[in-house]
């Protein structure tokens, strides 16, 4: 059969377009009712096997999918905007790995068994900016994350715990694979804001992931936590399954500032320090 002959048959009905358009938003299968007719038409002039255009319909409809609850979820995570792996400059951080850092960025072989990863360094040495960018890659690969300063998480906490809706809060917090607790060292030596903190951490022990950034090495963290054994238990807790990655380097902040007191005409030396943490 030739193609003018596959063409030759007569137009749809109106009335079976009108019952298969109702149906597929009966089925909720929005993306195949918003292109199933431009689709069928191309079919019917090409003379695609009924396989083959039953493929095309289901994998618009996978794609579409997928794209909506990307953006789903990278509007929940409540990343920092512009922070991408792709304008990380680790040249700037030559301790961390870059290898080691795309790893992570797949997922598969931490956030599966709840496994933490922490940041540590002086401030403005990148690491707000690397924990956003590894964030943003994850959800690219389907994970849902969270990213929050840790005393804005601390304060909703300490709402939900004095309306005895803490266990929920905290509940609620495990949809998401990975919680990136932002800054965690400025976190007051307070009785309330610790103990919820504490038990955030113990909820999601080998549970869920969280991904930490703070100024201060483990020795300052007694800062934070009102007691010795508090703070040994929730370091405990922390790094027992974790991956610590060290970045003492000069501010990213610091170098721009120093750049551009130089003046006009003078390359940058970090292609990416103003983008940077």
């Amino acid at each position: 059969m030739t193609i003018s002959d596959s063409t030759s048959a007569k137009p749809s009905d109106p009335i079976d377009i009108g019952r298969v358009t109702l149906m597929l938003g009966e089925l909720k299968l929005p993306a195949i009712k918003a292109v199933w007719q431009e689709i069928a038409a191309r079919a019917d002039k090409e003379g695609w096997p009924a396989a083959r255009f039953l493929a095309a319909l289901a994998e618009h409809e996978i794609a579409e999918r997928t794209r909506r609850r990307f953006e789903r979820h990278l509007d929940e995570a409540r990343l920092p905007p512009g922070k991408t792996l792709a304008t990380f400059d680790f040249t700037a951080v030559p301790m961390v790995s870059k290898a080691q850092v795309m790893a992570l960025a797949a997922g598969d072989s931490w956030l599966e068994k709840g496994a933490n990863l922490i940041l540590f360094g002086p401030p403005g040495g990148g690491k707000s900016h690397l924990s956003a960018a590894l964030g943003l890659a994850l959800i690219e690969n389907g994970w849902r994350v969270l990213f929050t300063r840790t005393t804005d998480l601390v304060q909703k906490l300490q709402i939900a715990r004095s309306e005895l809706q803490l266990e929920s809060a905290l509940a609620k917090l495990d949809k998401y694979h990975l919680l990136i607790l932002d800054d965690f060292a400025y976190v007051t030596k307070d009785q309330a804001e610790t103990s919820v903190l504490f038990e955030l951490i113990g909820a999601r022990y080998e549970r869920r992931s969280i991904l930490i950034t703070a100024n201060q090495p483990f020795g300052e963290w007694g800062k934070i936590f009102p007691d010795q054994a508090m703070t040994l238990a929730a370091v405990d807790r922390l790094v027992h399954h974790a991956t610590i990655l060290e970045m003492n380097v000069e501010s990213y902040r610091r170098r721009a500032a120093i750049e551009r007191r130089q003046g006009p005409g003078r390359p940058p030396s970090r292609a990416t320090t103003k983008n940077s943490s």
